[in-house]
Formats: structure tokens, sequence, C-alpha cells
């Protein structure tokens, strides 16, 4: 996606590939490969997409490029509190067809990566067909049947979703994944249930290894396969500029520790670290150099 801001900038981000691009960065000196894979365009905006991902050490072999579209754009306006809206361009973005147009791209990585994490959002599952969905939540369960395992972030835009598929689609997903990240005000959206009571009973109910619940300011909440729960504080920002990418910076922050083994409680901690360290600069993506102490942590550069 192409972001414009109220600032007459665009700059490059989503969900799905804030979360990569992050966790590339937090990661690359632990030799885990990240790849990104989703549609573009042949246009200048779609070639200045795959450098930029190319340059922060984004695997793109999965990523396709089709003739006849272009990267979907939104705008985002945000307020004086860095909480932000969107207005969205993406009924024809390339992203949309890319299952339809190139299944055989993403099969390979099925097929070839058993062991591996597969990542998707609510919003990866709302900008596809629902006949796209349905392969690939067949695919997802073979590729776990394979000992690959799924990472679902419950990400929801209501205005993306036709409203009767809106259940049933995280159901299925929620029924698929092994480490869940649920933020709270979407669970309560998508559920019409607005106790944290009730994401937890959801939680134990899929079995999910992790669950991981964003509750903005409070605490998340991490609940194991065993049951046990851990509650994790964030540290205060003061300068709170846009909250954009947040949850999609804690995501990168936590499973760039917890997929190299270290506790919850270490990586929680540190997924609100780069989180609190995102909010405070314009955009989704940050530069580089804004988040560098972060690299120190542990050797990472």
């Amino acid at each position: 996606m192409v972001e414009d801001h109220e600032d007459g900038l665009f700059r490059f981000g989503g969900d799905t590939l804030n979360t990569a691009l992050y966790l590339a960065r937090l990661t690359n000196n632990h030799q885990l490969n990240v790849a990104f894979a989703t549609s573009v365009g042949i246009d200048l905006d779609s070639n200045l997409l795959l450098a930029a991902w190319k340059k922060e050490g984004i695997d793109t072999k999965f990523v396709t490029q089709l003739v006849d579209r272009q990267p979907g754009r939104y705008r985002i306006a945000t307020n004086r509190h860095g909480e932000r809206s969107f207005k969205y361009q993406r009924d024809n973005s390339a992203a949309r067809f890319y299952l339809s147009s190139a299944p055989s791209a993403l099969t390979r990585f099925m097929n070839g990566c058993a062991g591996d994490y597969f990542y998707l959002s609510g919003i990866s599952l709302a900008i596809i067909s629902r006949e796209d969905r349905d392969w690939l939540f067949t695919a997802l369960a073979d590729f776990k049947a394979n000992g690959g395992k799924v990472i679902f972030d419950n990400n929801y835009r209501p205005v993306l979703w036709n409203k009767h598929q809106v259940l049933s689609s995280y159901q299925s997903a929620m029924a698929l994944a092994d480490i869940a990240f649920l933020t709270d005000e979407d669970e309560y959206a998508i559920y019409q249930d607005d106790s944290l009571t009730g994401i937890i009973e959801r939680a134990k109910y899929y079995k999910t290894l992790e669950t991981i619940i964003k509750r903005g300011k409070a605490p998340c909440l991490v609940l194991d396969s065993e049951g046990k729960q851990y509650e994790i504080s964030s540290e205060k920002v003061e300068n709170i500029v846009d909250t954009c990418a947040a949850g999609d910076a804690f995501a990168a922050g936590y499973l760039s520790r917890r997929l190299m083994n270290q506790s919850i409680e270490t990586s929680a901690k540190f997924g609100h670290r780069v989180a609190g360290q995102v909010i405070q600069h314009s955009g989704a993506i940050i530069d580089r150099n804004q988040m560098a102490d972060l690299f120190e942590v542990e050797g990472t550069n």
C-alpha cells in the first residue's frame, strides 16, 4: 500500500508489510529469512516498493507483478493524540488479485517450507474474495499438517468487509492460528462482545499456543498453551505522534524475540519498546536511524 498523509507526503506501508519490515530489521543478525507475499503492478510506485523492500532485507521471491494493476492507496489523518483514521482506495489494488492471478507463488512456499511460520492479518482476509479465502484456509491447513505454524493478527477494518462474512472468516482463521495477536477493540467489534473474558475464553477454545491480547496503553495479556496468563506493561511514552503502526511494530518486536526462543515476558517487553519507538514518529515505517538503539539489544543490528 501507498500511504498518503495530511502533510502531503506519501510513504509505503500496510499492516503485514509493517510487521515484515520491522521483523527483518530486528532479526537481521540472526539469519531469520523474512519473505513477503503479495502482488504489485509494473508502475513506478510498484518498482519503488520492490526496491525498498529488498533494501530492507525482505525476500521478495513470492511477490508477483501484474500488468493491469497498481498498489492500493490509503489516506491517513491523525489527531492531536496520534490516533488515526483511514480512507481507502484499494478496490482494484494488485494485492486483491494475488491468489487468483498467481496461486503457484504462494503454493511454492506452502509446499517447500515446512516448519516455517506464515503470518496473515484480518486485512489480508478482507481484501481477497470469498473463494480465495476458502482456498487459503485449505492451503494453510495443509501447511500446518506438514509442520508449519500460522500467526494471525486480527486487524479488523469494518469498511473492507461484507458483514455477513466477517464472523465465519475470523473463526476459520483462529481455528488455524498457532500464535494470535488480538487487539481488544477489534475483538469487541467482531464478536459484539465487549468483555475481556470473552476474548480469553475464545483463545482457550481455539487452543492457540500463544494468544497476545493488545490493549492500547494498558498492559498486554499473553495466554500460553497451558492456560497461564502473563500481564506485561509498557513504558509510558510522552511524545505520541502517530499510532498508525503501533500494533504491527509490537508484533514484530514480540516475534523477533519469541522466534529466537526468548521468554514471553522478554518478548512482550521488547514488543512494547519497539511500538513505543515507532509511535513517536510520523508514518507507519520510521527511518532506520530512528530505531538504532533497538538494534543494540542483544547484538541485533
